[in-house]
C-alpha cells in the first residue's frame, strides 16, 4: 500500500525532471529547475508560514513577560499565551508545519533518482526484466546491476532482484554499451548523468575512499560540503526571524542538526540529490531575506494602523462622553442666584446640626470622646471618688 502511494507521490514530480531534463539535456540543471518550480509552488504556503512566524517574534517581549510571570504555574502559563495567540490572531502551530514539506519532497526525488526505469520513465517491471535479461544476454558485466548468488542472479517471483542503485547502473549499462535496446521501448531514455563535468549518479563518499586529484573525484566531494554550508546559511537566517520561546528554543536547536544531516545524505546518497540540497537551501535562504524584508515592513504598517484607530476609538468614546455630559448639563434646570444661595444655607445648616448631634460630641465625657457606651453610667468617671 505505501508502495502504491509513493509511487502516486512521484508522478507528478517524475513529470516535471522528465520534462526539464528533455528541454535542456542535463540532468543536474534538471533538478535545480524541478527544486526552483517546486518552492515556487509552495511559496503561498511557506508566505503564510513566514508571516506568523515573524508576528510570533514581535511578540515575543510579550510573550517572556508570560513566562516570567507565570513561572510557578505551567498552566496558567499556557492559558495566557493562548489567549494572546487568540488575541493576536496567531497559530503558534502554522509556521513550523510547513517547514516539513521540503521532506516528501527529497523522499520522492530520491525514489525517482535511484529507480530511474520505474519512477523517473515510468516503465513496468516487466521493462526493467526485458532490459535485465538483454545485458545478460550479451555477456556484460551484472557487478552492481542484480544481487548475485553462487555466480547467478537471484530471481524472485519471477523478476530478477536488482542491487539497491541497480536500476542506475542498468541505465547507464545500456546507453553505454547497447543504446539501441532502449529504443524498442516506448518511453525509455538513455540517460546521460554527468552534469558539470560530475557524474551525478555517483556516490560522493566512494570518491573519498578511492580518491584521485581530478574534478570529478573534487567536484562531487564538495557537493556535500557545500550542501551543509548552504543548509547553515539556511538555518540562520530562518532562525533570526522565530520568536524566542521554550518552543522555538528546542526547534531551533534540532534545527542545527541539519546542516550536518544534509552532510551525511548528501554523501552517502546519489551526487543528484546533494544537487537538491544545495538549490533547495540557496534558493530558501534567498527566499527567507527578501520574504522577512517585505513582511517587517508589512507587519509595522498593520501594527500603525491598529495603533491609529486604537487611538481613533478612544478620542471617539471621550467625544462621546463630552457631548454626553454637556447634554446632562444642558437638560437640568437652571437655578437662579437666590435659589442657588438658598440651597448653600440650607447644606450649611444641615452640616451644622448633623455636627451637633454627632457621635463625638454625644458620647464625650470630659476628655473621653466615645465614652459613653451601651453600659454608660453617669458616676462611672467621677473624679471626685
Amino acid at each position: 500500500m505505501f508502495s502504491t502511494i509513493g509511487y502516486i507521490i512521484c508522478i507528478p514530480f517524475a513529470w516535471l525532471v522528465r520534462l526539464f531534463y528533455n528541454l535542456t539535456g542535463s540532468y543536474g540543471v534538471a533538478i535545480i529547475l524541478f527544486t526552483l518550480v517546486t518552492k515556487l509552488i509552495m511559496l503561498p504556503f511557506q508566505m503564510k508560514s513566514k508571516k506568523s512566524m515573524m508576528r510570533m517574534s514581535r511578540m515575543n517581549g510579550r510573550l517572556q513577560e508570560i513566562q516570567k510571570k507565570y513561572a510557578n504555574n505551567q498552566t496558567k502559563q499556557a492559558e495566557e499565551m493562548q489567549k494572546l495567540y487568540a488575541e493576536e490572531g496567531v497559530n503558534p502551530m502554522s509556521g513550523c508545519l510547513w517547514s516539513f514539506l521540503p521532506l516528501p519532497i527529497l523522499l520522492a526525488l530520491y525514489s525517482i533518482i535511484r529507480q530511474p526505469i520505474t519512477h523517473f520513465m515510468m516503465l513496468s517491471q516487466d521493462v526493467v526484466q526485458k532490459m535485465v535479461d538483454a545485458v545478460t544476454n550479451a555477456g556484460l558485466d551484472l557487478t552492481g546491476i542484480v544481487q548475485l548468488k553462487d555466480g547467478a542472479p537471484v530471481v524472485e517471483n519471477g523478476f530478477t532482484r536488482l542491487m539497491p542503485y541497480g536500476q542506475i547502473n542498468l541505465v547507464k549499462t545500456i546507453a553505454s554499451e547497447m543504446p539501441e535496446i532502449g529504443n524498442t521501448v516506448d518511453g525509455w531514455i538513455n540517460m546521460n548523468y554527468t552534469s558539470f563535468g560530475l557524474d551525478m549518479a555517483a556516490n560522493p563518499w566512494s570518491m573519498v575512499t578511492h580518491f584521485a586529484f581530478t574534478w570529478a573525484a573534487i567536484g562531487l566531494i564538495l557537493i556535500p560540503i557545500i550542501a551543509g554550508g548552504s543548509q547553515l546559511l539556511m538555518t540562520k537566517i530562518t532562525m533570526k526571524h522565530q520568536p524566542q520561546t521554550d518552543a522555538a528554543a528546542s526547534t531551533n536547536r534540532m534545527m542545527m542538526f541539519m546542516p550536518l544531516f544534509s552532510v551525511y545524505i548528501a554523501f552517502t546518497m546519489p551526487a543528484a540529490l546533494g544537487v537538491y540540497w544545495i538549490a533547495q537551501s540557496a534558493f530558501s535562504a534567498v527566499q527567507e531575506f527578501l520574504m522577512g524584508r517585505f513582511f517587517n515592513k508589512k507587519l509595522e504598517e498593520e501594527e500603525n494602523a491598529r495603533y491609529e484607530a486604537r487611538q481613533a476609538e478612544r478620542k471617539k468614546k471621550m467625544e462621546e462622553a463630552k457631548i454626553l455630559q454637556e447634554q446632562q448639563r444642558q437638560q437640568a434646570p437652571k437655578q437662579t442666584l437666590k435659589e442657588k444661595q438658598k440651597a448653600a444655607q440650607a447644606a450649611k445648616a444641615a452640616k451644622a446640626a448633623k455636627a451637633e448631634t454627632s457621635t463625638t460630641e454625644a458620647g464625650r465625657v470630659g476628655e473621653r470622646p466615645y465614652a459613653r457606651g451601651r453600659a454608660y453610667k453617669p458616676d462611672r468617671y467621677d473624679e471626685s471618688k
